[in-house]
């Protein structure tokens, strides 16, 4: 019997550990599943900003999709000129983020699938490793840089206005880098009473 179990084991690590696509969003999925669930992002408030931070993807996708244009403002929370969310993905493939052709797509994707306007790209390939870029907006900028070598993406998608769809650019990028672990904030610029403070 404990053959059988070390046999099977054996086949579930090979199949979880495969780079493919299809095995890849397996693997998430299991690793997410094993994971204890968190709470829904959490609110700071802290002279002139506002911060909204969260560790699990699901709870923080579901409260980015309560506003199809944006970000759904707290109870309470001061009016900004921009939402500046901050994305680390953890435990991505590192041939996923190695390239500026396919981390320049994604981001591209991105921008696009969220109805962003997008004015400028720019991309650049570092060796050994590496990728930093901009999608310059309309509506401001999505960046990014990769460290393929530890499979880690450190992405910001700042905007203004009430017509982007970031839960759509989330929802790319994470089937494109296929991160095991994400971790979100929102940091609102241009508050109110800062703007008006001069």
């Amino acid at each position: 019997m404990a053959s059988i179990y070390i046999l099977v084991s054996s086949v579930l690590a090979a199949a979880i550990a495969a780079p493919t696509r299809p095995l890849g969003r397996i693997r998430n999925f299991l690793r997410r599943k094993a994971q204890p669930a968190t709470a829904a992002p959490v609110v700071t408030r802290e002279e002139g900003w506002t911060l909204i931070r969260s560790d699990d993807p699901s709870t923080f996708n579901e409260w980015v999709r309560r506003d199809e244009e944006g970000f759904p403002f707290m109870e309470d929370e001061e009016p900004s000129l921009g939402s500046h969310l901050l994305v680390e993905m953890f435990g991505c493939h590192g041939s996923l983020l190695e390239a500026e052709r396919t981390v320049g797509k994604a981001m591209v994707e991105a921008a696009k699938i969220s109805e962003a306007t997008i004015v400028e790209t720019s991309f650049h390939e570092f060796k050994p490793y590496g990728v930093s870029g901009a999608v310059i907006i309309q509506e401001s900028h999505y960046t990014i840089h990769t460290w393929p070598e530890h499979g880690y993406a450190a992405i910001d998608l700042f905007y203004c206005g009430g017509t982007i769809k970031v839960h759509k650019a989330l929802e790319l990028l994470e089937e494109a880098f296929q991160p095991t672990r994400t971790k979100f904030m929102v940091v609102r610029r241009g508050l109110q009473s800062e703007v008006d403070r001069r």
